[in-house]
């Protein structure tokens, strides 16, 4: 019964997002215990306490460009536009240009590629976070950063990554600058 209605959950979230489940089809088929132990993950995705939406949906972002740039970026993508995230902010992360960032935006992006590159510049942003929004959003950036990275790398890892595609934002196609990834 658990899977069966499972399964009918992620043909709704396919559905919904136009977003291929098969990776998780899969992995419930062979893995029911690894499928239900992973669902506390995809409960972590919706996880913020503390920092900005905006900051959060960057982080989200630039963790998915570090790992996907396809499906999963897509979907990201549009989660954030579904969030209430802007197009324009999400238009200046997903291109780099950090001028045309709020300073939400730019907090949890600048935290974001700092994370996944780890660069030098990690300390003073992560301070940046908490003068800003306290220890909860520290939390909540690196948690927001990590989930857009671990579903393109389980995708991958289980053979259904696939090649990468244009992100669209709403009827335009977006040209990526990958300078955070």
């Amino acid at each position: 019964m658990r899977s069966f209605l499972a399964r009918r959950a992620l043909r709704a979230f396919g559905r919904h997002y136009d977003y291929d489940v098969s990776y998780l089809n899969y992995l419930l088929k062979v893995s029911p215990r690894g499928f239900f132990g992973f669902r506390p993950v995809m409960a972590l995705a919706r996880h913020r306490e503390a920092a900005p939406r905006d900051a959060a949906g960057a982080a989200k972002l630039v963790g998915a460009m570090h790992e996907d740039c396809g499906p999963c970026l897509q979907i990201t993508t549009d989660m954030a536009r579904e969030s209430g995230m802007s197009d324009d902010q999400i238009d200046a992360v997903l291109t780099g240009v950090e001028a045309s960032m709020s300073g939400p935006t730019a907090l949890g992006y600048r935290f974001a590629a700092a994370l996944v590159g780890r660069t030098a510049d990690l300390d003073a942003a992560r301070e940046a976070v908490r003068a800003a929004h306290g220890d909860q959003a520290i939390v909540d950036l690196t948690f927001a950063t990590q989930i857009g990275r671990i579903f393109p790398m389980i995708k991958t890892g289980l053979g259904f990554g696939q090649a990468c595609q244009r992100i669209r934002l709403g009827s335009r196609v977006v040209d990526m600058h990958r300078k955070a990834a």
